[in-house]
C-alpha cells in the first residue's frame, strides 16, 4: 500500500507529495512541526502536541489557517487513510512559498504536511540494555537567540551535535547550554535519579519542554517519587544512581553510559523500569 501524505486538505500518494521550492521552510527552515505517536489508532496526548504547536507557531508569528479541532480531524483521517494503527505523525507548518529573501510577508499562505508512517529510533537492545552517550562540543542555542519552546523546523544546531555524537559511535548525544550546564539531548529529554530523586533540567536551560518529558514527571509524582526540576551538571550526572532519556519517538530509553563514565552499575535501573512500565499503561490505555 502507497502511503498518503496530506498537504493542504488534499492526500497524497507519497511520490508525489511535493510543496514549492520557494517555500521558506525549505530554503530557511522557516515553520514550526511536531512529532507524535498513534497507538491502537489513537494519538497520544494528541491536545498538549496542537497546543504546543500554536504555541511555537505564535511565537514566530505564524497564523495556522484552521482551528486545533480541524488539524486534530486531518491528523485522524490522514491515519486512516493510511491503515496506521501504531504509528508515527510528523505534522509540519511551514511559512509558505514566497520569494529568495527572507521576508516572511512575501509569503501568504502557510502549507501544512500531515506524514503518518513508522519510526524505530533505537535498536530493541538499546531499551533492555541502555545505550552509551556523549557531550557535544556544541552548545544549545542561547535563549536570548531562539526560544528553545520553539520547535522551529531548523535543527541545525541539534544536528551539528549529533555528527559529533555518531563520529563518537554514539546514536544520540548531550548538549550544554551557554553556562555550560546540561540542557538535552540533540532529539530527548534527559533525566537523572540521584537518591531517589528525578531530576531533569528546567525549560530555562535551553530546555524543549517535551510532551513526554511531562507525561513522565506527572507519572512520576502520582507513583509517590520526588520530581525536581533543576539545573544540572555533568559532574552530577555522571554520578547519577539512573540516567534515563525520553522523547515522543523515543519513548523511554535507559542511558549507561556518559562520556565513557558508567551510569550506576551499568544496567538500566529499578526507577527507570518503572517509569517505562507506568508509561507503557498510559499510552495503551
Amino acid at each position: 500500500m502507497t502511503l498518503k501524505v496530506y498537504i493542504n486538505g488534499t492526500l497524497y500518494n507519497k511520490e508525489d507529495a511535493k510543496v514549492s521550492v520557494y517555500d521558506h521552510g525549505f530554503l530557511y527552515g522557516d515553520g514550526v512541526f511536531e512529532g507524535m505517536r498513534s497507538y491502537a489508532g489513537s494519538v497520544f496526548r494528541m491536545k498538549e502536541h496542537l497546543d504546543r504547536l500554536w504555541e511555537s507557531a505564535e511565537r514566530i508569528q505564524l497564523e495556522i489557517p484552521m482551528t486545533k479541532e480541524q488539524m486534530s480531524d486531518a491528523v485522524t483521517a490522514t491515519l486512516a487513510a493510511n491503515e496506521i494503527e501504531d504509528g508515527y505523525i510528523r505534522l509540519v507548518i511551514s511559512r509558505g512559498e514566497g520569494n529568495l529573501g527572507l521576508d516572511p510577508n512575501k509569503c501568504p499562505t502557510p502549507n501544512i504536511v500531515i506524514i503518518t508512517d513508522f519510526i524505530t529510533l533505537y535498536p530493541d537492545e538499546f531499551y533492555q540494555n541502555g545505550l552509551e552517550i556523549v557531550t557535544a562540543k556544541t552548545i544549545r542555542n542561547h535563549p536570548g537567540a531562539l526560544d528553545p519552546r520553539i520547535k522551529s523546523l531548523n535543527y541545525l544546531n541539534n544536528i551539528l551535535a549529533k555528527i559529533e555524537g555518531l563520529a563518537a559511535g554514539c546514536v544520540e548525544t548531550l548538549m550544554l547550554n551557554y553556562k555550560g550546564e546540561v540542557a538535552e539531548c540533540t532529539g530527548d529529554n534527559i533525566f537523572i535519579v540521584n537518591n531517589g530523586k528525578l531530576l531533569t533540567p528546567p525549560v530555562e536551560a535551553g530546555v524543549l519542554e517535551g510532551i513526554t518529558r511531562g507525561a513522565v514527571m506527572e507519572l512520576a509524582a502520582a507513583d509517590g517519587v520526588d520530581v525536581v526540576e533543576s539545573t544540572m551538571t555533568l559532574e552530577e550526572v555522571y554520578s547519577a544512581e539512573e540516567v534515563f532519556l525520553t522523547g515522543s519517538a523515543a519513548e523511554i530509553v535507559p542511558v549507561i553510559k556518559v562520556d565513557g563514565n558508567q551510569i550506576g552499575n551499568g544496567a538500566p535501573g529499578v526507577l527507570t523500569r518503572r517509569i517505562a512500565d507506568l508509561y507503557t499503561q498510559l499510552r495503551t490505555s
